[in-house]
């Protein structure tokens, strides 16, 4: 192993020891409590039965039904909501009208509770997976769409105006700046966007459904199988991580100069020098006399 991996396998040790740590002393802690008795184990299982119920459950080849169908409806409903959240965003940052016109019902679909709104879509939409993706869609649209339409206005007044001096169309600015500069504020609302959409999945299938891990969960609660809905949380809790990770290493690979010293400095000496030329550009203001 090289100097710089060894120095990176430290450095990642130093920083999640502390999560691990205390992680070990909350699953100690709870297995004394109820193995003494202090809390019923109706309410809250030993971890050592939780493990059992998850081996168990991964045992059974029928939960990975269950898991592809919850996968499946958050990220078919991520895609959705998102894409269309991102073209309403990029649209509205090209249009003060059409974002005025746009915003107070983006909100309004941000504040109704979505518990209320679910049984209706599942009316509308039926029981199967349609409903569930609308849901999801649903959830995660705010984020990308707030995000995406804030970095896209997010660019330097000085750079747009070299782009103009320079002969830019509308579409190349929006491309070649714009854009750009807005991947790393949109990725933040995809990131988040990605675990909500998980969330709606499941909120979908407590209302109704007849797969998925939030139908496990349910049906647990029911037969007070406390274990066996506690490890379900768990497999919903690891396949939300697995998500979300994927997510921040598209991130990585496509926002890629924010991880790289040298194209960060670049980037800022960049835009350091569109600064130095416009103001170069501007005629020098009037003197009074």
């Amino acid at each position: 192993m090289s100097g710089a991996s060894q120095r990176g396998a430290t450095a990642t040790i130093r920083i999640i020891w502390p999560a691990i740590a205390l992680l070990v002393l909350l699953v100690a802690a709870v297995e004394t409590a109820v193995a003494a008795g202090l809390v019923s184990a109706l309410i809250l299982p030993r971890p050592s039965e939780v493990v059992i119920a998850l081996i168990d459950q991964f045992a059974e080849a029928r939960i990975w039904e269950h898991i592809a169908a919850t996968a499946f409806e958050t990220v078919a409903g991520f895609g959705i909501g998102s894409g269309l959240a991102f073209v309403l965003a990029v649209l509205a940052s090209m249009s003060s009208l059409l974002r005025r016109a746009v915003s107070p019902y983006v909100v309004a679909l941000q504040v109704t509770p979505l518990v209320a709104v679910a049984p209706l879509i599942i009316a509308w939409l039926g029981f199967g997976y349609s409903s569930k993706i609308a849901i999801a869609a649903l959830i995660c649209f705010f984020p990308v769409y707030v995000n995406t339409a804030a970095g896209m206005l997010s660019a330097d007044r000085t750079e747009e105006e070299l782009f103009r001096s320079l002969g830019a169309r509308r579409f190349q600015t929006l491309v070649r700046l714009q854009l750009p500069r807005a991947l790393p504020t949109i990725f933040a609302g995809l990131k988040t966007a990605m675990t909500l959409a998980l969330i709606g999945a499941v909120v979908g299938e407590f209302v109704s459904a007849e797969r998925g891990l939030g139908v496990l969960v349910t049906r647990y609660s029911y037969q007070l199988a406390v274990a066996s809905a506690f490890a379900v949380v768990i497999a919903l809790t690891v396949l939300g991580l697995l998500l979300y990770l994927a997510m921040a290493g598209a991130e990585r690979w496509v926002v890629f100069w924010r991880n790289d010293a040298r194209l960060a400095g670049r980037e800022a000496r960049a835009q350091h020098r569109a600064t130095t030329v416009v103001g170069a550009q501007e005629p020098p203001s009037p003197r009074r006399s």
